[in-house]
Order: C-alpha cells, then sequence, then structure tokens
C-alpha cells in the first residue's frame, strides 16, 4: 500500500474509533448534552449534566470544562438578572415627585452591592458575549446612578 494513502486511513480509523468512544461512553455522552444545554443558554441544566459526567469519569475533561463555564455563565445571568430587577425598584422610587434620604440610601446601597458584584465577575474566552455585554451596560447604569445619588 501506498504512503500517501496509509496515514490518511490510519488516521481516518482512529477518528473513527474516537469518534464511537465518544458515543458510547455514558460520560462523555452526558459531557455532549451538556455542551448542547450550555450552546442554548440553559446553564443550570448544563451543570447538572457535567456534574454527572464528571461524577462518572473525573479524567472528562470535558464536563470539567463546561462544569466550570456553567458557574461563569450563570453568575453572569444571575447579575443580570438581579440587575433588571434593582433597575426597575429604582425606576420606581424614581417616580415619586420627591425622593427622601431613605430612598436615597437605598438607591446608593442597591448601586454600592451591583458595582461590587460586578467587579468580581470574571468572564472566559466563551462566556455570551451578549451576557457579558448586558452586565457591562447595567454596571455602567449603576455607576452613573450612584454619580447622581451622591451629588
Amino acid at each position: 500500500m501506498n504512503v500517501k494513502v496509509l496515514f490518511p486511513l490510519i488516521a481516518l480509523v482512529l477518528v473513527l474509533i474516537m469518534g464511537i468512544y465518544f458515543l458510547i461512553n455514558p460520560s462523555y455522552e452526558k459531557s455532549i448534552r451538556a455542551k448542547y444545554y450550555y450552546e442554548i443558554g440553559n446553564y443550570q441544566e448544563a451543570l447538572v449534566l457535567a456534574k454527572e459526567a464528571f461524577s462518572m469519569d473525573v479524567y472528562n475533561r470535558m464536563a470539567a470544562t463546561i462544569m466550570a463555564q456553567s458557574i461563569t455563565s450563570m453568575k453572569y445571568a444571575n447579575y443580570v438578572r438581579d440587575a433588571k430587577k434593582y433597575m426597575q425598584e429604582i425606576n420606581v422610587i424614581a417616580e415619586h415627585e420627591v425622593i427622601s434620604d431613605a430612598d436615597k440610601a437605598k438607591i446608593r446601597l442597591i448601586c454600592d452591592i451591583m458595582i461590587s458584584a460586578y467587579k468580581k465577575l470574571a468572564p472566559s474566552v466563551v462566556t455570551d458575549e451578549q451576557l457579558i455585554k448586558d452586565a457591562a451596560k447595567y454596571y455602567a447604569g449603576f455607576e452613573k446612578l450612584l454619580e447622581k445619588v451622591n451629588r
């Protein structure tokens, strides 16, 4: 057999064996499902499946990576969710004609909490760009609010 045909054939056989291994091994099957849920934005389900896969095989690096990425993405998603909730709360307060000192203190406290929470976030390369942009947008909004309240 010619060398030009032999090496690609061996490579193809090895790739097929690896593919079959990934599809048959239950740990990697769960990792693939976890990756799917991560990609569609269901980070909680991805985390659960990745933990199951990792408990089956502690050498499953795909499961470990998905676990770490799901935790990071969940932190961003939770920050955005909380930021939306607090911004709505602040908007209700801002609708009053006169804002009391207690309300100003509440706004200041919310802004401080959300600013410090944002600084603790650490994006990774695969974190959803939209989550990162939304979190940055809310962070900038809280900084502007804090600046206005402190005047």
